[in-house]
């Protein structure tokens, strides 16, 4: 049996090597063989599925009021495998109300009685077989949610699911369908979003790879999702038409679908992270010339004839993979910073997360690299949300061996930070010479450093600034394009190397509009943490003088300081009144409840993300007049301004007292954000770079 099993295996594998060699190429197509004679076992403990001989004791299902989502489920039979689905759905429930119908498409086992004990069930019983077009369009008929989900009887939830599929409707404002990752029960992918070439014809991306392989954990559009879990509005379902009929009773009605979904101009999306469960081949079997099957190839002709201009925009059979999943992308950008980027740890993580998302919404294809080489699985899915792919050192080799490969497929490569644009500037012009080349000094490195020398005197510390001085200057002379954060270097950069492309791409940041005011408010904040420099010696500045002076005159008062703090330095500046409260989930909290922020800087360079931070959550800031370097802020309308501990007393002092001049502050900051450093700034600041 076995061996007839694997002869019916390699002969089909065979009937499908032409199309497998041009899509995936030689490399590609021989993983793929040997992967299928890969011993696998025949589930994935860690998906942790619900056995399907697991005996029926009643349980019960949300019956919200007002679900927010239908979870539609239409079933022909193998009632254990819709009672394991249940189950999940049970199990793992969602974040909002959801209700969940059961339509029975007549069928011949005893799923009506047994899913009767189900309590909470929506149940709907066909007269008559309608197939899955029919039937889902029956349950969505009935549904009562904003949201529709799509639901084979085959499959089984996981946690977090649905949430995940609200929330990529929540972030991409033209999302109109989004579709699950699908994964064997052994653990295997199944897909990651499918593509549609030219002919008609389909290709599940990622199918049998490892479902934890980066290339299918980021947030991508596609041609189609599948409709075993997939998520619409319900109004957007019936402005459709719902599924068309002319598909019954199954097969290509989730790709027309998504195609009528387009032509309203909205997107279909892949949500990496909903993970869903499908056992391929239980609901409708695998023979194409059998059973349900059979309408697949006729349905392919229904669905070409329908959809032929938009066809003929597709790509044609036998693109490469790594071409047509990015067919509609304006083209590939790869990123490479120090490390993978954390919003909660530093500001320049916060801008670069707000970069890679504006470059996936300009609609280019975002690839990250981080140059350590490291990248843990919240690193990873944090940048998928983002739209962005992680090449990991793991997977990739050397940063100069995949560009050797991919290269040539490169529109732009950005490099963040002196040291990292150092070590591969060469490699890039060498294997991608048609990519633009971008430097993103991130803050001007030799500047930050010859203020530093400058404040501690250290020779050795000026000696190493001259250095990064002629390694920066070289290398935005060497670039198509140079990013800075603030007018002012742009003018320092015109004076030290007229002849470069110099363009500000600053902090990035959203403006919180309802905030709690001026009488609710008490204490003072700093934000950031110890791995700065600058920080540290701020946090000194605060704990040795301005805090003792400031206590002089309000003893009640609190500096609450906020970032990554060594033990070391956390005794050194334990000192009354001073909380170190290290990395904290949210910022938001203790923003809302602050009088002021403060940023004691006596040296550094760039654009302060602390200070935009607290103006963007309408908070009022008390900086030095370094602190404030081109960031366009005048002392008394935006900001007030003390280069001494007793100016920061006085400073407080005001906004204590005066609810006036704090609610002119808390304006004025936001206005500053909105005016320089909003998304639409950077977005048409990159717009220049890449065109």
């Amino acid at each position: 049996m076995k061996l007839a099993w694997r002869l019916k295996r390699v002969d089909f594998l065979l009937q499908r090597a032409r199309a497998s060699l041009a899509l995936r190429g030689w490399r590609g197509t021989l993983a793929r063989i040997r992967q299928e004679f890969r011993p696998t076992a025949t589930h994935d403990q860690t998906l942790s599925l619900i056995a399907l001989d697991e005996p029926f004791a009643p349980f019960a299902l949300p019956a919200p009021q007002r679900p927010r989502v239908s979870v539609v489920i239409p079933v022909h039979g193998r009632r254990e495998y819709t009672v394991a689905c249940l189950r999940s759905l049970a199990r793992h429930g969602a974040r909002v109300p959801f209700e969940t119908i059961v339509v029975d498409d007549a069928s011949p086992d005893d799923t009506l009685d047994v899913l009767a004990g189900v309590e909470g069930l929506r149940l709907i019983a066909n007269r008559h077989n309608l197939g899955f077009v029919g039937s889902c369009n029956a349950g969505a008929a009935e549904a009562r949610g904003d949201c529709l989900v799509f639901l084979n009887n085959d499959t089984q939830v996981t946690s977090g699911w649905m949430d995940a599929l609200l929330r990529c409707f929540a972030e991409r404002a033209q999302c109109g369908i989004a579709g699950s990752r699908l994964v064997y029960p052994d653990g295997r992918l199944q897909e990651a979003g499918a593509l549609v070439f030219a002919d008609g014809s389909g290709w599940n991306v990622g199918r049998f790879e490892s479902r934890h392989a980066t290339p299918y954990r980021y947030r991508r559009q596609t041609d189609y999702v599948s409709g075993a879990a997939l998520m619409i509005r319900r109004e957007v379902f019936r402005r459709v038409g719902g599924f068309d009929t002319r598909y019954a009773p199954a097969y290509f009605e989730d790709a027309d679908l998504a195609f009528a979904v387009r032509r309203l101009g909205l997107q279909v999306w892949y949500e990496p992270a909903s993970t869903v469960v499908h056992c391929e081949g239980i609901s409708a079997g695998t023979d194409l010339d059998a059973g349900m099957k059979r309408h697949q190839r006729p349905n392919q002709a229904v669905f070409v004839e329908k959809w032929a201009s938009e066809l003929a925009l597709q790509p044609p059979p036998g693109t490469a993979l790594e071409r047509a999943v990015r067919w509609k992308c304006r083209g590939r950008v790869l990123v490479v910073d120090a490390t993978m980027p954390d919003p909660a740890r530093d500001s320049g993580s916060l801008r670069l997360c707000e970069i890679l998302q504006l470059l996936d919404e300009l609609g280019w294809s975002v690839a990250f690299h981080p140059d350590d080489g490291r990248a843990d699985d919240p690193d990873i899915d944090r940048l998928g949300a983002l739209g962005c792919e992680v090449l990991r050192g793991a997977d990739i080799g050397s940063l100069p061996d995949w560009l050797r490969r991919h290269g040539h497929r490169l529109h732009a490569v950005m490099l963040c930070r002196h040291t990292v644009a150092g070590q591969y500037a060469d490699a890039v012009r060498r294997h991608a010479p048609q990519a633009r080349l971008l430097f993103d000094t991130v803050d001007l490195h030799f500047l930050r450093e010859e203020r530093a020398a400058a404040h501690t005197g250290y020779d050795a510390m000026a000696q190493q600034a001259g250095q990064s001085r002629r390694s920066e200057l070289a290398l935005v002379e060497r670039a198509d394009v140079t990013f800075v954060v603030s007018p002012h270097e742009k003018a320092l950069l015109a004076k030290l190397a007229p002849g470069a492309r110099v363009d500000v791409l600053s902090n990035i940041h959203h403006v919180h509009e309802d905030i709690p005011g001026h009488a609710d408010r008490r204490d003072l904040v700093f934000l950031g943490g110890a791995g700065h420099p600058p920080n540290v010696d701020a946090l000194r500045w605060i704990a040795a003088d301005i805090l003792p002076r400031l206590r002089k005159a309000l003893p009640d008062i609190r500096v609450h300081a906020l970032g990554d703090m060594p033990d070391p330095l956390r005794r050194e500046l334990d000192v009354p009144g001073l909380r170190l409260h290290g990395r904290v989930a949210d910022l938001a909290p203790w923003l809302d409840g602050c009088l002021a922020s403060l940023a004691p800087l006596r040296f550094g360079a760039g654009v302060k993300g602390k200070i935009n931070m607290a103006m963007s959550h309408g908070v009022p800031v008390i900086a030095t007049t370094l602190a404030v370097e081109g960031m366009q802020l005048q002392h008394d309308r935006d900001v007030l301004i003390a280069d001494d501990a007793d100016a920061f007393v006085d400073a407080v002092l005001r906004l204590r007292n005066d609810a006036i001049l704090w609610d002119r502050l808390c304006a004025s900051g936001m206005e500053n954000i909105r005016r320089h450093f909003s998304p639409e700034q950077a977005a048409a600041t990159l717009q220049r770079a890449l065109d």
